[in-house]
């Protein structure tokens, strides 16, 4: 695996999927998503918690449920590099164990696991990390500064585990980034503490600024809202800029940190929809309605106003990104077709940020 430049934090939907496969080939070699595996029913997981009892407890249906939508995240990934965690599926081992067997031995998919999960659960990723040969990824939940003894269990995990370092990656997950500069005091003991242990293979920093609610949005249909999660990063790297190893760039592209951690929706969504995208220093974000008589006309005028704007790269639908020449076609179109639902809006968006970090990362070296 070459060193990623880059990690977006995705969930399992086909929008996510589909923005990822419809990157630009250069882009795609220095990605390397971490997919975290969305539940298949009940109600959203609390972050490193368990729910007790697992409303999950088909194994017949999961494995229905799950084989088909990991063969297409393999099929998506092809031979590029990324992360898998499957926390939210696999402690029904019935209904996940032929899915997960699949992308540990034939994809080019990381397993992940994490301090806080059953021992049980470590064991069994950590025996198909063996198996793949490509190592294994432990995810750090940093819902507050670690302390010694959280770095005594990651140390205690890892002499379980029985991975020689080469083949491990160390991500540390601060989530959502509300207050930046807690978050900021967070993940600089993280990375003191956590990221000397051992010579990782691949140090990733993560967090999350997209918003999880759009107040106001009646009376204030366009927000631009900052992207605490870049400013986040770059605030480590200049106040540690001699730190052993290079530390990943990781986010949740223009998702809220939460996202991952819902179930399908079994019934229609909201009649309105969020168009999004990503400026050198913030998301903004313009709501457009997906129902009602004149809701194209509405949607197309929303995504006008985001391709007139100053901020905007596409320049005549000749844009850098997918997401941007979909955003020009969409702005000049007519009809229907090619106007989109709130999914499209969050395919394009996903690859719109996505290729924007990247030409970020490149320009700050």
């Amino acid at each position: 695996m070459v060193e990623p430049s880059y990690v977006p934090v995705l969930p399992t939907t086909r929008a996510a999927q589909a923005a990822f496969r419809h990157l630009d080939v250069r882009a795609r070699r220095r990605i390397a998503p971490l997919w975290t595996v969305i539940p298949r029913i009940g109600p959203e997981r609390v972050r490193g918690t368990r729910l007790v009892p697992d409303p999950d407890t088909d194994p017949a249906a999961l494995r229905r449920w799950l084989a088909p939508r990991m063969n297409s995240l393999a099929e998506v990934m092809a031979d590029a590099a990324g992360w898998v965690d499957a926390a939210h599926v696999e402690a029904l081992l019935e209904g996940s164990a032929t899915a997960l067997w699949h992308l540990a031995t034939k994809s080019s998919l990381r397993l992940v696991t994490g301090p806080e999960r059953d021992p049980q659960q470590q064991r069994y990723i950590a025996d198909l990390a063996f198996l793949s040969g490509r190592g294994l990824g432990i995810r750090v939940l940093l819902d507050g500064p670690p302390d010694e003894a959280e770095a005594t269990e990651l140390r205690s995990l890892i002499e379980r585990l029985r991975q020689p370092p080469a083949q491990l990656d160390l991500i540390l997950d601060v989530g959502l980034v509300a207050d930046p500069l807690a978050s900021g005091e967070t993940a600089l003991i993280a990375l003191d503490l956590l990221a000397p242990l051992i010579p990782w293979r691949t140090v990733v920093l993560a967090s999350g600024a997209f918003p999880r609610t759009f107040e106001d949005h009646h009376t204030q249909p366009f927000r631009v809202l900052a992207r605490h999660d870049w400013d986040l990063y770059r605030s480590v790297c200049a106040v540690r800029p001699g730190l052993p190893r290079k530390v990943t760039y990781g986010d949740y592209s223009v998702e809220h940190a939460c996202s991952a951690n819902i179930a399908p929706a079994q019934h229609p969504g909201p009649g309105w929809g969020l168009l999004r995208y990503t400026t050198p220093e913030s998301f903004l974000l313009a709501r457009a309605p997906t129902r009602g008589r004149d809701h194209v006309v509405r949607a197309r005028a929303t995504a006008r106003r985001i391709v007139e704007g100053g901020a905007f790269r596409g320049d005549g639908g000749t844009g850098p990104s997918a997401g941007e020449r979909w955003l020009h076609s969409c702005a000049y179109g007519d009809g229907s077709r090619g106007s989109g639902n709130a999914e499209t809006w969050i395919q394009a968006g996903h690859n719109q940020h996505m290729h924007f970090a990247m030409s970020q990362l490149g320009a700050t070296g």
